[in-house]
């Protein structure tokens, strides 16, 4: 099978097909990144949740439902989540439970 890169994963030709065809969830190949920061805050710890790839109404909506889970505020801008608070474990295991497979933690 031909392989394509697309969002920095190598993919089937069978999948890249379903994917132009809009049969299958963008999640499975959604090069999601959560980390830990506390740049420009004080000292505070943020959880950053990036890559996701979709509409702004999706991001929100994954926004919330993280802070919901983890029971804590944050924000939504610019295709980044932020999440107060050090909860990389419980939204990865979250993020990973919504069928976002390629979710993996950065830096350190």
């Amino acid at each position: 099978l031909t392989k394509y890169y697309s969002t920095g994963v190598l993919i089937s030709q069978h999948t890249h097909q379903a994917l132009t065809n809009g049969r299958f969830c963008s999640r499975q190949i959604d090069l999601v990144r959560v980390s830990l920061d506390r740049k420009k805050r004080r000292g505070k710890m943020v959880t950053l949740i990036t890559g996701f790839v979709g509409k702004e109404e999706d991001l929100k909506d994954l926004g919330k439902t993280l802070k919901a889970k983890c029971g804590v505020g944050g924000s939504t801008k610019n295709n980044i989540i932020l999440i107060q608070g050090n909860h990389c474990v419980e939204t990865l295991a979250l993020l990973k439970s919504m069928g976002y497979t390629q979710t993996k933690r950065t830096g350190g």
